[in-house]
């Protein structure tokens, strides 16, 4: 029996050698140095079997992803879209939790693998991050910083108790935001926005080294800030040519900045979230794809998390 490696047939002593020394290389671990004087041969000797092990198919190697992470779509996605990371659900028949549910342990995943000790973490809030919150375990110690004030909601999907949660699981100073996302006049956002608690949290934006974010679309309205306003000002906010928003900062379809509201929000600026050094948007549902698509335009995030469904909408339509 031999076995053709493209030059020459393996004899079959030959063969014996190469899969023994494969097999010490590949699944025992060994370096080529210890295989080498294994088998009495020189370091570059066992290059050439290995090689030769491969071309005549007695090594195989296949990548294998796990199932829930289409790695394709992921690479086009951050290719296409210059960033740092693109992490994509694969698609599946899923309800609306269910796919918040594993687009949030994606995010809970690809936060944990970024995470270092020392870094200052902004946390906004919605639905999604509220079920990436509950998937995360023990992180590095860090500081968690609240990006957005609170929407009326749940109390687990509320932003105080969102970044609270992540820091107990990060052990380190929290500074949440004890009022309202958006209010009803300029004057009183102006007042809220000295409260020593609120200004005190807002202090840290300039410190943040990342950042966790949603994003919401306008049309159709998968919203809460938009849930949040009489529909007569959604209405119109929607006929300016509002497409999107993350942290209630509202955008047109090609991802520029919109001053509606600006006066009135309580939470991060599009400037300062532009100045954090990598922003992680955790986003999915094809309903929520021009938005998403607005918001990468815009170039505020450096990685998403998203849905398949998302992901080729996004390639599609650049």
């Amino acid at each position: 029996m031999t076995a053709n490696t493209g030059n020459r047939a393996l004899r079959p002593a030959e063969l014996i050698r190469a899969a023994a020394i494969a097999r010490r290389y590949y699944l025992d671990g060994a370096s080529k140095i210890e295989i080498a004087e294994e088998f009495g041969i020189s370091r570059f000797k066992v290059a050439r079997v290995l090689d030769e092990a491969r071309a005549a198919g007695l090594v195989r190697i296949d990548i294998a992803v796990p199932a829930e992470i289409d790695a394709e779509l992921s690479e086009g996605l951050r290719a296409v879209y210059g960033l740092r990371q693109a992490v994509v659900a694969t698609k599946a028949e899923d309800s609306d939790d269910s796919l918040r549910r594993r687009i949030g342990k994606l995010g809970a995943d690809y936060l944990t693998e970024v995470l270092r000790e020392g870094d200052v973490l902004g946390l906004a809030c919605s639905r999604t991050l509220n079920a990436m919150t509950l998937a995360l375990g023990p992180l590095p110690r860090c500081t968690v910083v609240q990006l957005t004030g609170v929407l009326p909601g749940g109390v687990e999907e509320n932003s105080v108790e969102l970044v609270r949660r992540v820091a107990s699981l990060a052990r380190g100073p929290v500074y949440p935001i004890y009022a309202p996302l958006v209010v009803s006049d300029p004057v009183a956002a102006a007042d809220l926005r000295r409260q020593p608690q609120v200004a005190e949290a807002m202090r840290h934006y300039p410190e943040l080294t990342k950042a966790v974010i949603t994003v919401g679309s306008w049309e159709p309205p998968i919203s809460t800030v938009r849930d949040a306003l009489p529909q007569a000002e959604a209405e119109a906010l929607s006929e300016r040519g509002v497409r999107a928003e993350f942290c209630a900062r509202l955008l047109d379809g090609e991802g520029h900045p919109m001053s509606e509201l600006a006066d009135r929000v309580i939470a991060i600026t599009p400037e300062q979230l532009r100045d954090v050094p990598e922003v992680i948007a955790v986003a999915g549902g094809i309903e929520k794809a021009d938005a998403i698509r607005a918001v990468l335009r815009g170039g505020f995030v450096s990685a998403l998390v998203t849905d398949a469904g998302v992901a080729r909408a996004l390639l599609e339509q650049q």
